[in-house]
């Protein structure tokens, strides 16, 4: 592989018939979206799990057809189309055949970018459509119980109870909710700033009942729990580090069953029922999203199904005609 000099870290320029390293142009590509596009390390396991099973597929393909190496400037619409038909033998969803494309939309069009290829060849390749799967959520009642459940006096019993109860007040993710920083909040006023996807800052509000709890929190145990060290971070683990995600949601399935909710619950679920019973008393969607922090509306619209479906359940189980 020639590589001729380039000015910029992030670019490569390659001799015309030159064959590029598959491995290489993804580990360009994967920290280009982490410097550039401040995606989350979720968001980079992802991508990084689609394109090598992508470049499974071509080193397949090479075997096939008795070539060495890959040539990045010869895959072409068709070769495209079978690695999607290969998804599909494989027996992947249409969810997850149309976030690998989205992926190898963002990979191509950033090698067309780089000067690496002239010609995308996604252009004309449409996503598979997604089923629409409605979002699970809490009733409000089973809400209710999980926030009124008392979880005990202990140190971890308190942080839980804040916990919980700022998650389901401000829709925050979990990954969003344990790295949320201590000056993030603003107890007197009654928000909070998050950031989420993208590193996209946003403000949301919460209610009395989570500045309460949250404020008890820190007066009476988030020092106890640091045991003298410092840290930067709101809720501590009992060692005086940062709270994990799996924690937390092994905390929740607890108290989820000691409050009798029979369903497998999920720390997103309380994100999805925050949306759900906005809409339902009335909140726009346009406020929803903002508090959410969706790039898109159309995303936020999923809930419009959910209160859909919601009325049409009540209206069944209610009605003497239902």
């Amino acid at each position: 592989m020639r590589v001729l000099a380039c000015p910029h870290p992030l670019t490569l320029v390659y001799a015309l018939d030159t064959i590029l390293d598959m491995d290489a142009i993804i580990d360009q590509f994967l920290n280009y979206i982490v410097v550039e596009k401040g995606l989350s390390k979720n968001t980079l396991s992802a991508y990084s799990q689609d394109l090598k099973r992508f470049s499974h597929f071509l080193q397949k393909d090479l075997a096939e057809f008795n070539s060495a190496s890959i040539n990045i400037k010869q895959i072409n619409r068709y070769k495209i189309l079978r690695f999607l038909s290969d998804l599909r033998t494989a027996g992947l969803s249409a969810s997850t055949i149309a976030r690998i494309v989205s992926t190898l939309r963002n990979f191509f069009s950033f090698l067309r970018s780089e000067g690496m290829i002239v010609h995308d060849p996604l252009v004309q390749i449409d996503s598979p459509q997604k089923p629409l799967r409605l979002p699970k959520i809490l009733h409000l009642s089973e809400v209710e119980a999980l926030l009124n459940l008392k979880k005990g006096r202990t140190l971890t019993a308190l942080r839980d109870d804040a916990m919980i109860e700022l998650l389901y007040a401000s829709g925050l993710r979990v990954s969003e909710l344990i790295q949320l920083p201590i000056n993030a909040i603003n107890l007197e006023a009654g928000y909070l700033i998050t950031r989420g996807k993208g590193a996209k800052e946003r403000i949301v509000p919460i209610g009395e009942c989570a500045v309460d709890k949250t404020k008890n929190y820190l007066v009476s145990v988030r020092s106890l729990l640091l045991k003298k060290k410092v840290s930067g971070d709101l809720f501590i683990s009992r060692l005086g580090r940062r709270m994990s995600r799996q924690a937390f949601w092994k905390m929740l399935g607890l108290y989820a069953r000691k409050a009798g909710i029979q369903k497998k619950i999920s720390p997103h679920m309380l994100r999805h029922s925050f949306a759900s019973h906005l809409l339902e008393n009335g909140a726009d969607l346009r406020s929803i999203q903002l508090m959410l922090g969706h790039a898109d509306i159309s995303t936020t619209q999923i809930y419009t199904h959910v209160a859909r479906e919601h009325l049409k359940k009540i209206h069944r189980e209610y009605h003497p005609r239902g």
